[in-house]
């Protein structure tokens, strides 16, 4: 490859980084959903256990996960209403409320469980024109070479442009890992928020059940 100009070893020195760095978060978010699975199972179990909020309240304080995070902001939320002075608000407005901190912590938890999908979208959406550009500039180069040389033979040009065109397969190979991973990971963010809102609806109803807060 020593006929390839240094802005090509440049692009595919960056090709080989965004790939690195595709495969690295592509690991990450999938250690992240399975530890956020298992956690969730426990709290969705600790939930159906529950008689009370206080119940749930004293089995929670241990549980990691985005259904625990969700069931403390609603706890907090409630203990709140139990210990402010709040007698202008019915039943309904003070749900609302703690409807409010759920949807609340739910963005929280949805945005959390974003991270690094930007960087999976960019990353499958520029590598191929990037390898585009490597393969643009070394096909140039090795005209230029040829028209220096005065020679157009077939074992002449062939060499010089094979070699431009690996920019343009690295860009490839570092756009469809990131694709695939990019609308893996985004549909498993719809559903863990899916699953957070029916969670939610479920603690609604066991605080209702309690009658804590006035709801």
């Amino acid at each position: 490859m020593d006929n390839i100009p240094d802005i090509v070893d440049l692009v595919l020195w960056f090709l080989a980084a965004l790939s690195v760095l595709t495969w690295t978060i592509m690991f990450v978010k999938a250690y992240v959903f399975w530890r956020i699975t298992q956690e969730n199972r426990r709290t969705l179990h600790l939930l159906t256990q529950a008689a009370t909020v206080n119940d749930l309240q004293k089995t929670i304080a241990n549980s990691r996960g985005s259904l625990a995070s969700l069931t403390v902001a609603g706890i907090d939320e409630v203990n709140a209403l139990d210990s402010r002075s709040l007698v202008s608000l019915d039943a309904k407005d003070k749900r609302e409320m703690v409807f409010h901190a759920l949807r609340q912590q739910i963005h929280i938890e949805k945005t959390q469980l974003e991270n690094g999908l930007a960087v999976l979208a960019s990353v499958g959406s520029t590598s191929p024109f990037i390898g585009l550009f490597g393969t643009v500039w070394g096909i140039m180069h090795a005209l230029q070479s040829i028209s220096s040389s005065g020679s157009a033979g077939l074992d002449v040009v062939a060499g010089p442009i094979g070699e431009a065109l690996i920019a343009t397969a690295m860009g490839i190979a570092a756009a469809i890992p990131a694709v695939l991973a990019y609308n893996y990971f985004l549909r498993k963010v719809h559903l863990a928020v899916t699953a957070m809102e029916h969670y939610a609806d479920r603690f609604m109803h066991l605080v209702i059940k309690s009658g804590q807060g006035g709801l």
